[in-house]
Formats: C-alpha cells, sequence, structure tokens
C-alpha cells in the first residue's frame, strides 16, 4: 500500500488515518486530497465513517483507487454487524475490511445527519435507557448517546496493522 485514505465526518476517522499512517509510516491523505495527489489505481487503505451500514467515501475511493483493505469507523463498540457492511458497500472478499468505534458528537453534525442521528438517539436511546439488563456495549451506545465522546485508540487498531504487516511478510 502506498498511501491512507480517508473520509472522515467529526473527526474520528482522520484520527485513525494519522495513527495508523503514522504506525505503518505511511501518507494520509483526505478524499479530495488524494485524488489530486495519487494516481489513478494507487494501492490504499481506505477509511471511512459509518451511517446506516454505508461507509461514506467508499464507492468513490473505489472508482479510482486499487482499495486493499477498509476500516469502517463507527458508534458500536464491536463489529458485529461486519458482513451486513460488507455487503451492503459491495466490498469483495479479497479486501480485508475492519470495524473501529469511534465516536459521537450531535454538536459536530449539520444538516441531514444531525436530523437523522437525533431521531437514532431518541428511538434506539430511549429503548437502551429503558432496557434493565444492558450488555456492557450497550451501555457504552448509550452513553456515546447521551453524553458524546470519542472511543479513538491505538489499540483498536491492532488487527489492521496486524494485517498490514503479514501483507508486507508476505510480498518479500
Amino acid at each position: 500500500m502506498q498511501a491512507i485514505v480517508y473520509t472522515s465526518n467529526t473527526g474520528n476517522t482522520e484520527k485513525y488515518a494519522i495513527l495508523l499512517g503514522k504506525e505503518l509510516d505511511l501518507p494520509v491523505y483526505s478524499l479530495k486530497d488524494a485524488k489530486k495527489v495519487l494516481e489513478k489505481d494507487t494501492p490504499i487503505i481506505y477509511l471511512g465513517w459509518i451511517m446506516a451500514s454505508g461507509i461514506k467515501g467508499y464507492t468513490e475511493a473505489n472508482k479510482r483507487f486499487e482499495i486493499r483493505m477498509v476500516c469502517a469507523v463507527g458508534m458500536a463498540s464491536d463489529g458485529t454487524q461486519i458482513e451486513e457492511i460488507r455487503n451492503k458497500n459491495d466490498i469483495p472478499e479479497s479486501i480485508a475490511l475492519f470495524y473501529l468505534q469511534g465516536g459521537f458528537y450531535m454538536d459536530k453534525l449539520k444538516g441531514i445527519n444531525k436530523l437523522m442521528m437525533n431521531m437514532m438517539v431518541k428511538t434506539v436511546g430511549k429503548e437502551l435507557l429503558e432496557k434493565k439488563d444492558r450488555t456492557p456495549e450497550e451501555e457504552d451506545m448509550l452513553d456515546l448517546m447521551i453524553n458524546g465522546g470519542d472511543r479513538v485508540n491505538i489499540n483498536n487498531l491492532s488487527s489492521p496493522i496486524k494485517w498490514y504487516k503479514k501483507q508486507a511478510i508476505n510480498q518479500n
């Protein structure tokens, strides 16, 4: 891979891209900037934020670059919806796909995204609040919805880093 390319909405995906770039010693570009500086079909790692299981910017990046790995950044603390994300975005099995917990900031959202997340917080948040036996993952989601916050952490990148290093070894 020659670069890390990302699309971020509230900054969490950008933070992961920068952390991953430092760890792998790869340049990091927003999708907008990457289209200006990287040649067509450049092998990349793509990071994008999730909305309704769709990875923002993935389709556009996939048309221009050769994506080898995708990191999808969402609110949930686990990646149980990874197959749903793969299917909804038509990500072939040949492309590594990882889920990373980002965070949530209602005050950073705008327009339709803010409206949709407001509705989601009111419905899902209310259900979680009323639930008596919440799992730790549900507690974390409820905390994000109520208080906002950031869950970006270098430890969350351990699996993508291992995958990348294994690819590098196999290419030598």
